[in-house]
């Protein structure tokens, strides 16, 4: 396959994109299981596309370029997570071939082939969550545009105003997904060490960084919403964590082969100094910038899975390229590459369509959305859920503003607060839901301090279940 690759021809373009889809062909005709993050963003869109305010009316961490997005997608397909899966594909499809340009065009490596791209799909789908449509997914489309943008800017004898861009690019990434944001210190880093850029320019890159950000600031500021915005998204990077959703096994099985290829090509380079000129060690020594980046980004994910490792691949596919171009001997670069190319596919169907059953190795077991007798016994009702677990929402609507369980908690953990107690009691009254989830133990505490409420609903025969009378 390697060899097929290495030639820089149209068939090989074309044969790119049909391996991509052919990969991920078997979950794209019957999707894989719903996950929690999923499912939030499709509520998300929902809500919105019913007329209410990201931060204000819906309390979630969900960065507002991704929400303007799970909006336009819940106008055209409505709460489908097959939509989410075919949206994933056009775009992985669009980084893939992207990567594989700049690498070509800029002559980052010493050869033009296709082998940075199939590197750069088949890392892409190192677990079926990877081809959903993640915000991790839609923000690293961003940095590689970025990623483009700053090494044309080496390539030339001093910088221009272009790198402007490179700051404007970082931004919608960030409001795609917020972690992201630490993407600036590596972009000014990169054009400090690496480029001619004058303070001028350095602040060129930094104003196109804060522009957009400044406007969605001044957006929730005419919206008497700047509170919002600062409590459930600016301040949420550092207090959402929801870890217990993590699926350690998973997430080490995924990373292990990507993150192990990568490594060896790196360390191909301690070997091969003098093959490669001044701007291609240049490239290199701005990926290992990215990578220590999106090292510094992991203690901001709100919990762990592999699709929140998106953001490591395309220093991965580079470094990996690196390393399968190294071989004299291309047959042992296409059996390692084949052993690879086999153990990630076993990896990614095992996850998606549970190859071996009861083995639930890449399932991502912890994050699936679950089936219980309440979810089962609720349809089509406005409810509330009080808890991390929001697999109650997936055939029902969301009532009231509380849908991320570690923002909902400034008001529900903090009933002794007066303030607290009327935030909750009027958001009950402007958007009643008919029934009440409570897997936190908060809804008695509640019903005390606002005996209003207290009258408005009754227990169920389901233990932490409230029907509104």
């Amino acid at each position: 396959m390697l060899s097929f690759f290495r030639v820089n021809a149209l068939a090989q373009f074309v044969s790119l994109l049909l391996l991509l889809l052919l990969i991920r062909l078997p979950f794209l005709l019957t999707p894989p299981p719903l996950l929690i993050p999923e499912l939030n963003w499709l509520l998300v869109g929902e809500q919105i596309n019913r007329g209410n305010l990201l931060y204000r009316d819906i309390w979630d961490s969900l960065s507002p370029l991704s929400g303007i997005v799970y909006w336009l997608m819940n106008m055209a397909f409505g709460r489908s997570q097959g939509a989410l899966y075919v949206a994933g594909t056009v775009v992985a499809a669009f980084q893939v071939l992207y990567f594989n340009y700049l690498m070509n065009s800029r002559d980052v490596y010493p050869d033009n082939t296709y082998i940075p791209g199939l590197l750069y799909a088949l890392f892409l789908n190192m677990s079926f969550d990877c081809s959903t449509l993640s915000p991790v997914l839609l923000s690293t489309t961003f940095l590689l545009l970025a990623f483009g943008t700053l090494i044309r800017q080496m390539d030339r004898h001093g910088a221009t105003d272009e790198v402007f861009e490179v700051g404007f690019y970082i931004s919608l990434a960030t409001l795609c997904y917020l972690p992201s944001a630490l993407f600036i210190i590596w972009a000014v880093l990169s054009l400090l060490l690496y480029t001619g850029a004058s303070f001028r320019q350095h602040s060129l890159t930094v104003f196109g960084f804060l522009f957009p950000i400044l406007l969605l600031l001044l957006y929730y500021y005419l919206n008497d919403s700047l509170e919002d915005l600062n409590r459930n998204l600016l301040s949420s990077v550092f207090r959402v964590r929801q870890y217990n959703l993590t699926d350690f096994q998973t997430l080490l099985a995924s990373l292990f082969l990507p993150v192990a290829m990568g490594t060896l090509g790196f360390l191909t380079l301690f070997r091969q100094t003098t093959r490669y000129v001044n701007f291609q060690q240049r490239v290199q020594q701005i990926m290992v910038l990215w990578v220590l980046t999106a090292f510094l980004s992991i203690v901001l994910m709100p919990f762990l899975a592999p699709m929140l490792f998106i953001l490591f691949v395309p220093a991965i596919a580079f470094f990996a390229g690196i390393y399968f171009q190294s071989f004299r001997k291309m047959w042992l670069a296409e059996i390692i590459f084949f052993g690879l190319f086999a153990s990630m596919l076993v990896i990614l169907y095992q996850g998606a369509l549970q190859l071996i059953p009861r083995l639930d190795l890449g399932r991502l077991t912890t994050l699936q959305v679950k089936d219980t007798a309440v979810t089962r016994q609720l349809q089509n009702q406005k409810i509330l859920v009080i808890g991390e677990d929001i697999s109650a929402y997936r055939q029902n609507q969301v009532a009231t503003p509380y849908l991320n369980w570690d923002l909902a908690k400034y008001d529900l953990r903090n009933l002794d607060n007066y303030e607290s107690v009327i935030s909750v009691y009027d958001h009950f009254r402007k958007d009643p839901p008919q029934y009440i989830i409570d897997r936190e133990n908060i809804v008695e505490k509640l019903f005390q301090r606002a005996p209003a409420l207290a009258a408005a609903y009754e227990k169920t025969g389901t233990e932490g279940v409230y029907r509104r009378k």
